[in-house]
């Protein structure tokens, strides 16, 4: 006789912590943190079977506002530390979080290296195109010219399109989102979650204090979705999109499912049996004598 099995479901007041945000009123970051808590709730994931990593910066304080296992690392440490995590407790759900400064300038080497690896591991980074947390300096995705309290006459730097170097480290999955859209957002995130690799989501997130041109009102005239014909297994029309200034897509740009992820290829080195050390030895004698 078959028994039904009932299925506990999660609710989103079940991911929040006691820890209210600190992020400035109008921030955008809001609307990606709702994003995350819909996107656990689609999962079904319980919290003590998730780990949120962040660096430094506002967005950062992420794991604070969840109910989950949370690290805070220091900045542009993410990837190395949800690496270790991944690799060692692989029956965890790994989260990454962080900024545009956080992740394309002190962590942009490390960011590089879990492309390529393609670290099974869902990486959303807040791009407000400032540093907030340190009053307003521009960042790698500050447009050029912008002005602020050390470029009063303007950045004389083009801004990093991540994107592009998303897909040309080897990415598998790269998409846009716009924080004003917290609904698309999740959706995002539950794509990336269960895409065998890495997933990156770059987050337009308007920060109200100290960029006045990046603003919500700038983004919801600018941003567009994909076209209904764009295929994300393409990797060159995936550049051309997101190499485009007007108008500024979001959506899944690519994904691509047949490369192994970089802690499939651990577990399998770790399921191979250990090698006998006099068999080799005796190998060796035998090859050069």
């Amino acid at each position: 006789m078959s028994r039904s099995v009932a299925v506990l479901e999660h609710t989103v007041d079940e991911y929040r912590s006691e820890e209210k945000p600190t992020w400035c009123p109008g921030c955008g970051d809001f609307g990606v943190l709702n994003a995350v808590y819909n996107a656990l709730k689609a999962k079904g994931w319980a919290p003590e079977d998730v780990v949120c990593v962040s660096g430094i910066g506002c967005s950062s304080r992420l794991p604070y506002f969840m109910s989950t296992y949370g690290f805070h690392t220091i900045h542009g440490r993410v990837m190395p530390v949800a690496t270790g995590i991944r690799v060692a407790r692989p029956d965890l759900k790994v989260l990454a979080f962080g900024g545009d400064g956080d992740a394309f300038a002190i962590g942009a080497g490390h960011f590089v290296h879990a492309a390529r690896r393609n670290l099974d591991i869902t990486y959303v980074i807040m791009d407000n195109s400032i540093y907030g947390l340190t009053k307003g300096q521009t960042s790698p995705t500050s447009p050029f010219g912008f002005s602020t309290k050390t470029t009063p006459k303007g950045s004389v730097e083009q801004p990093l399109n991540p994107l592009l170097l998303a897909l040309t480290c080897g990415a598998t999955f790269v998409a846009r989102g716009f924080s004003g859209k917290p609904k698309e957002i999740a959706d995002l995130i539950v794509g990336g979650i269960d895409h065998r690799g890495f997933a990156v989501i770059d987050v337009y997130s308007p920060c109200p204090t100290f960029n006045k041109v990046n603003t919500f009102q700038f983004y919801r005239e600018a941003v567009r979705s994909l076209p209904g014909d764009h295929d994300r297994r393409d990797l060159i029309a995936a550049m051309r999109q997101a190499n485009s200034a007007d108008p500024l897509y979001t959506g899944v740009f690519f994904q691509r499912e047949d490369v192994p992820s970089f802690d499939e290829s651990i577990q399998a080195l770790r399921a191979e049996p250990p090698a006998d050390p006099l068999a080799l030895v005796e190998s060796l004698f035998n090859r050069f004598s």
